[in-house]
């Protein structure tokens, strides 16, 4: 390393200062630089100000789902839909707009692929990747979870002994040959990684003040934070950047900031101390959040989470862009995506969004540089200005004939009777209008089917259930023309407390194979104080009898489940996997991303012959993680079995109970839209 990449300067000692308190958030963005600098009001304003001295930084979260669904083995969703990807869409984008809007550098925060077993989806990424370094345009990468083979998260001092680098076997990890140290080495601003390979570092230089960005995989070991601390120590007079896969995360109302086990680990280990580290950056964790934190020298470090993934399209290709404004002393910040400008016209809806205004993913940090660094460095920056202020720039830019596609107007129901009343509806299970809002549903109560007479009764108690366990409530979605839903309450799954509906065993639904492609509908809430532990994989709907028993030889996994999983995943995913009619060997899965508790959501799911897709749909926005080239229809097994409502199956006996409300349930015999759901009113 030469001696031009450290500053001059002397690196000053700062006082020992335990302070670890807090700064909340919102005061932080509504300081000096005010809130939401960036939003479109003050836009006009700030073009009419003189030239700044600022650059600008590119921030590529979480691409997982951008790389997995533009690979074949995913039936190149996003190519088929729209004829173009969102990564290269967001790394063209950089190469193409670098020197205009000065971005000196750009990171990608990991899980640069979901399935790091999966060669295709690292051909993607690899491809995305390349345009940065065809356009000299220089970039710090690292590992997410998704992209090592053993992934375990850290919640203790014993966690460090396993999962971390030191414990992989280096030869066998796909991110380290499809992204090496050697071709790291290539970017202009690279200088070193740790010896596991998995850890970097650069400096780059913008208007005279140089900066390092310290990058950290998944799950850094003592030995590579010990590697970090010490890449700090030789470039004393430098501001760092740590961008992280995983440090700070969102809290249930999906904008405070929330300290992790992991993030709390490595501030005590390596960012409390080290003031140079004024701001970092990580994924990981699904939105967007802001939190300032003081270290021992009475420094706010300004740490940001950002990952969009569970968004629509997989995150519809959203990134930001950080304006460092030496000028006036603060850092903008703007989230946008550059592929949804370029999409098809005709396949914009409500949930394409060009940029997100939200305080949480438009605002303005205010920091004195001069003072910050103060510490270790004499902060001067070039005296050139550099013209106006980029953001506002990029947002004309970007939005210049662009036309917001408009939302759909939401009309309440007027009546019980305002829905869709649809030919070929099989099943139709409402609470009765007479509930009485918490009263236990007694054994044998009946929700009736207003369709098709296939009533659901509630099954005897199980185990260690009790009556109160199921209640009516008058609580329900805002579009639900129904009386309200049914309740299950104090679920366990670990000691087996569950509760659950069955039809009748002459219900003529019981046989039934779906051949003609299917709609199934549902509004469900999942409650505040659901937990993995005790209520993961708890079954919506299913039905009796194992699923290896269905005609057809099925050879797939879990042969004891129920042909039919509707499901509440682990980590709170809508699970619709179901053996198929016309193809029964196996079963096919939709995934939706992450839900959130105590927030009610209509669930569709449609199954089309005619396009060979099965597509689930949250609130009427279209899940990334559905069924290419799908197989058609259910399969029921030879023997007519019924259905289940509020549990699932297991090997000849009820399991995995459902915790949360379930309004009202429909089942259509063919595909249809959304004009004909039950979100929709009657014509």
């Amino acid at each position: 390393m030469s001696n031009d990449d450290i500053d001059a300067g002397s690196n000053h000692s700062g006082s020992n200062n335990s302070s670890r308190h807090l700064i909340d958030r919102r005061a932080v963005l509504q300081g000096a630089a005010g809130l939401s600098m960036l939003a479109m009001g003050a836009a006009k304003a700030q073009t009419t100000t003189p030239s700044l001295n600022s650059f600008s930084i590119a921030v590529l979260p979480d691409t997982q789902f951008y790389s997995r669904y533009a690979t074949t083995d995913e039936s190149q969703q996003f190519q088929k839909a729209y004829g173009s990807t969102p990564y290269d869409a967001q790394t063209q984008w950089i190469a193409d707009n670098a020197a205009k809007y000065g971005i000196r550098f750009a990171i990608h925060l990991g899980d640069v692929v979901d399935q790091q077993g999966k060669p295709n989806q690292w051909i993607v990424a690899d491809a995305a990747m390349k345009k940065l370094e065809n356009a000299k345009v220089p970039y710090s990468i690292l590992a997410g979870n998704h992209d090592v083979v053993a992934d375990y998260d850290y919640h203790n001092p014993w966690d460090q002994n396993s999962g971390t680098d030191a414990q992989r076997s280096l030869n066998a990890e796909p991110y380290l040959k499809w992204f090496p140290s050697s071709r790291a080495a290539q970017q202009s601003t690279f200088r070193e990684r740790d010896s596991s390979g998995f850890h970097e570092y650069h400096i780059f230089q913008a208007n005279g003040v140089k900066f390092m960005v310290l990058s950290l995989s998944w799950r850094a070991s003592d030995g590579a934070i010990a590697w970090a601390r010490d890449v700090i120590d030789r470039n004393p007079t430098l501001p760092v950047i740590l961008s992280n896969h995983q440090l700070l995360a969102i809290d249930s109302d999906g904008l405070s900031p929330l300290e992790t086990d992991y993030g709390k680990m490595l501030w005590e280990k390596l960012i409390r101390d080290k003031d140079q580290i004024f701001m970092t950056l990580n994924g990981h964790h699904h939105g967007a959040a802001y939190l300032a934190k003081i270290n021992n020298f009475g420094n706010p470090v300004h740490q940001m989470v950002v990952d969009y993934q569970m968004d629509y399209q997989g995150g519809n290709a959203m990134m930001r862009l950080y304006e460092v404004d030496f000028t006036n002393n603060k850092i903008d910040v703007m989230s946008f995506s550059p592929w949804v400008v370029q999409k098809p016209k005709n396949t914009l809806n409500q949930f394409d969004h060009a940029e997100l205004t939200s305080v949480n993913n438009s605002f303005s940090i205010p920091i004195n540089f001069k003072n910050r660094f103060a510490k270790f460095t004499r902060f001067s920056p070039s005296k050139t200005l550099t013209g106006p202020a980029i953001l506002p720039t990029v947002r004309a830019d970007l939005l210049a004939g662009y036309v917001e596609p408009p939302t759909p107007a939401v009309v309440p129901p007027a009546d019980t009777e305002d829905y869709p009343h649809v030919a070929d509806t099989v099943a139709h299970w409402r609470v009765p209008s007479t509930i009485v809002d918490g009263q236990a549903v007694p054994v044998g109560g009946i929700i009736p089917d207003v369709a098709g007479g296939n009533n659901l009764a509630r099954a005897a108690l199980i185990a260690s259930a009790q009556l109160g366990d199921v209640v009516w409530t008058t609580d329900k979605h805002r579009l639900s023309s129904a009386a309200g839903s049914v309740v299950f309450l104090n679920t366990d799954n670990t000691v087996g407390r569950f509760n659950a509906f069955l039809t009748a065993a002459g219900a003529s639904l019981n046989g039934r194979s779906f051949w003609n492609g299917y709609t199934v509908e549902a509004f469900v809430k999942i409650p505040a104080g659901w937990t993995a532990n005790l209520h993961k994989w708890g079954n919506i709907l299913g039905r009796v009898g194992n699923r290896g028993n269905v005609p057809g030889n099925y050879w797939g996994g879990d042969p004891e489940a129920s042909s039919v999983l509707f499901a509440i995943s682990n980590l709170r995913e809508v699970q619709w996997e179901v053996v198929p009619a016309s193809v029964s060997h196996y079963a096919q899965t939709n995934w939706s991303g992450e839900i959130i508790r105590d927030t009610w959501y209509h669930l569709a799911i449609v199954n089309d012959p005619a396009t060979l897709t099965t597509t689930m749909y949250i609130d009427g926005a279209p899940v990334l993680r559905n069924v290419g080239n799908a197989a058609i229809g259910l399969r029921s097994q030879n023997s007519p079995q019924p259905w289940i409502l509020g549990a699932g199956w297991w090997n000849g006996v009820l399991a995995d109970g459902f915790f949360g409300a379930v309004g009202e349930i429909r089942m259509v015999y063919r595909p249809i839209g959304r004009s004909e759901w039950l979100t929709a009113r009657r014509t």
